[in-house]
């Protein structure tokens, strides 16, 4: 049974509100930066006594008329699943579960369409991809005496995603911009591998929604653009598989959390 406490009923952890004041804080920071961009006007850098010593080119001049820019994108992943317990555990409190950071890989496509005219500052993103992930829970007894006792449950998974995203961006300051991006993505898991099966008992459904968002920034080269982006991720559904064995009676829930490095490259 869940806690009443209004933190944990929106699994707010204290991870989670950090990541979320975080994000304020740059949802603050950005019509700064954007006005400083304004501002910046002069693209040559003068010494003391006026002469030029170097003169800033602006990369991808047209980038921004084009209505439709494609690319690819890499992602390093961090990735657990939020807990909570059982009624079964709270009358019994002989196991504790422990969600484990496992680390991910997620290779994709974009596809970026402006809304509205150029140089608009939305932009609408459909980026499907494949992850490869595995998420643990550690299952410890009450008072356990060594590590010998815990019995670890494995989900390995890979995940093809279709994220919908609404990307805001500033004005373009020279080579470099910064944008904040949210929205939703469907998952599905094509295939799941469990190593041991009579050891690994805890299931995962093979469906999911996740609401997603995070922070970036453009930085523009001769030939293409590169984008690293911080993403946040958090499961909308509770994928608990209920069966009749110890590790599922302990649980009432699990859904996904994830911090995502996006590498994007686009032309």
């Amino acid at each position: 049974m869940a806690t009443t406490h209004i933190r944990h009923q929106l699994h707010l952890h204290g991870a989670q509100v950090k990541r979320l004041a975080l994000l304020g804080l740059v949802v603050l920071l950005l019509p700064t930066a954007a006005q400083a961009q304004r501002r910046a006007s002069s693209k040559a850098n003068k010494g003391r006594g006026g002469n030029v010593k170097s003169v800033t080119v602006d990369n991808l001049p047209a980038y921004d008329e084009r209505w439709f820019h494609p690319g690819m994108y890499l992602g390093f992943s961090g990735s657990r699943f939020t807990i909570e317990q059982s009624q079964a555990y709270i009358n019994n409190q002989n196991i504790t579960a422990n969600a484990v950071v496992s680390p991910s890989l997620t290779v994709g496509f974009i596809g970026d369409a402006r809304l509205g005219k150029p140089v608009s500052p939305f932009i609408f993103r459909f980026a499907p991809g494949v992850t490869f992930l595995t998420r643990r829970v550690e299952f410890r007894p009450r008072g356990y005496p060594n590590p010998d006792s815990i019995v670890t449950q494995t989900v390995t998974s890979t995940v093809v995603q279709f994220p919908l995203l609404l990307k805001y961006q500033s004005e373009r300051r020279r080579n470099t911009r910064m944008y904040m991006i949210a929205g939703l993505s469907p998952n599905l898991t094509a295939s799941k591998r469990r190593s041991d099966p009579l050891r690994n008992q805890a299931q995962a459904l093979n469906t999911d929604l996740t609401v997603e968002y995070g922070v970036g920034l453009d930085l523009f080269y001769p030939l293409f653009k590169l984008a690293p982006e911080l993403r946040f991720s958090h499961g909308l559904r509770n994928l608990l598989v209920e069966d009749n064995n110890v590790f599922s009676r302990s649980l009432q829930s699990i859904s996904t959390n994830s911090v995502t490095l996006y590498i994007n490259i686009q032309n």
